[in-house]
């Protein structure tokens, strides 16, 4: 008997958007079952009507057989089913601790914050997942906030995971150490819901796996018979690259030079200790490392959003340490941000209006008095069918789309231009494979046509197949520069662990 049945959901959404069409659901007790499908499947939807956020238009659920309403993530939560979503739901303002506490239900407990302290600190330890307890959410990486949502879950002894994508920030090892987790869990008697893009990671963890594509069910298969190939074959309806194909590299002028730049956190501690490197016209530089160990605070100092406390920065033989962000973009910096929903778009804002920030104030789109509408439409237009951005309508609040098209949106308008200095922050964090290979062949394109690009990513498989070089960081220092052909991957993993490998460092 399956502990977890979703007959024939079918969920609309206003005006005239299918997200689900007739999909069910089987799901077997002590399994990790992965669901995966291209971004805008309806994979995090099908889970959200599980987990109570949304309400299916038709059909039925069945928890242990019995037929449920789940009408909230309370009503989800008393029936055993957790979820950790893509997009966090924390309080920034508050503390770990209190994050956590927040999540426990009103008792005779005197002490919550004790409490929480005890028991996710057994669960910590015991998981390998790791974080300071006391610091605000707001002064963690994503990564570390992604570990405090598992930590949550794990918290209420929820029997059914759902987990969106938790591995997309994660290293090798921090996935590894997760696998081992979700293993034990299911030995002890827990189910997983496993949403995931990464193909190699379903063969690795899964025993069975649903395929999502464009609302409606494909297959579900035992992970034993089938492969990566045959599952990207289902998600997109053809086959796809494995492997990208990246020119040798033919590197230019100096277009960005950061010399001995250092940095405080939010904090207030060191984050960045003389970090120095160059990046080149038609060169990408990949800087590798674990999450917080200053890779955040790099970027933000690159872009005008946190001051450097020594050194300089200087793009195309012009110092702009610590000028503003406007004044950066004018420069010709085009910024991809980590977290494309809370830095990347203004939500309530259209499509094409979102299209248009960088340049918002300057002909064609404004005459300094008023915006030209005409013109704005054109652009968007072009731009939705020039990178594929699924959108109902130009007038789309952006917040509507999927995270696979809010990226594609983000490069658009980045991209747009042909900036001579591109800083890309995991730009395939919780895509599909699709749009993953659609977005490093952008990246590689740019290059091809004189871009220098600094990308930051935790994928050690996306930095060793486009990057020309690669940076690891630790603790807010360059551990080694090394030519991607020659990294090896075991070593770039000890650096990035703070293990140097050759003290001549690049």
């Amino acid at each position: 008997m399956p502990i977890l049945e979703m007959r024939s959901i079918t969920k609309k959404f206003p005006p005239e958007t299918l997200a689900l069409n007739n999909v069910s659901l089987s799901v077997e007790e002590g399994e990790i079952h992965c669901l995966l499908g291209e971004n805008g499947a309806g994979k995090t939807t099908l889970m959200n009507i599980l987990f109570g956020l949304y309400q299916p238009d038709k059909g039925q659920i069945l928890v242990r057989d019995i037929p449920v309403k789940i009408s909230s993530p309370k009503v989800a939560i008393d029936l055993g089913i957790g979820m950790v979503h893509q997009h966090f739901s924390l309080v920034q303002q508050l503390s770990v601790a209190e994050n956590i506490a927040l999540g426990f239900p009103p008792s005779s407990l005197m002490f919550p914050l004790k409490a929480a302290r005890k028991i996710v600190g057994d669960i910590s330890k015991r998981y390998g997942l790791n974080v300071d307890f006391n610091s605000e959410m707001w002064q963690l990486s994503v990564g570390e906030q992604q570990r405090v949502e598992i930590l949550k879950i794990l918290s209420k002894n929820a029997k059914i995971l759902i987990l969106d994508e938790p591995t997309s920030i994660l290293t090798l090892q921090e996935t590894g150490k997760l696998f081992e987790a979700l293993k034990r869990l299911v030995a002890e008697g827990h189910t997983i819901i496993f949403i995931t893009h990464k193909l190699d990671e379903v063969m690795r963890v899964s025993d069975r796996v649903t395929v999502l594509r464009k609302g409606v069910l494909v297959e579900t298969v035992e992970t034993e018979t089938t492969n990566e190939k045959e599952l990207a074959r289902m998600m997109v309806g053809q086959d796809i690259l494995s492997r990208l194909e990246k020119p040798s590299a033919l590197p230019g002028e100096i277009v960005l030079d950061v010399i001995d730049i250092c940095a405080l956190n939010d904090r207030g501690l060191p984050a960045l200790n003389d970090v120095s490197f160059s990046v080149r016209e038609s060169e990408i530089l990949g800087v590798a490392g674990v999450a917080g160990n200053g890779q955040s605070e790099l970027i933000e100092v690159l872009t005008g959003l946190r001051k450097a406390t020594k050194g300089s920065v200087v793009i195309r033989g012009e110092n702009m340490t610590n000028r503003s962000p406007k004044d950066i973009a004018k420069a010709g910096v085009a910024h991809i941000p980590e977290e494309r929903v809370r830095m990347g778009i203004v939500n309530d804002l259209s499509v094409a209006d979102n299209l248009i920030l960088r340049e918002y104030e300057k002909p064609p789109f404004s005459n300094r008095m008023v915006l030209i509408e005409d013109n704005i439409r054109r652009h968007a237009v072009k731009l939705v069918s020039e990178y594929n951005i699924l959108t109902p309508s130009i007038r789309t609040p952006a917040k509507l789309l999927s995270g696979g098209n809010i990226q594609r949106l983000i490069l658009a308008r980045e991209l747009h231009g042909s900036p001579r200095l591109i800083i890309a922050s995991h730009p395939t964090y919780g895509l599909d494979v699709a749009a993953t290979e659609q977005t490093r062949r952008i990246l590689l394109e740019q290059r091809r046509q004189g871009a220098a690009i600094l990308l930051v990513s935790e994928d050690l498989d996306e930095i060793l197949s486009i990057s020309d070089r690669v940076l690891v960081l630790f603790k807010g220092n360059v551990m080694k520069i090394v030519d991607a052909d020659e990294a090896r991957l075991e070593e770039i993993g000890m650096m990035m662990a703070g293990t140097r490998i050759d003290e001549g460092a690049s």
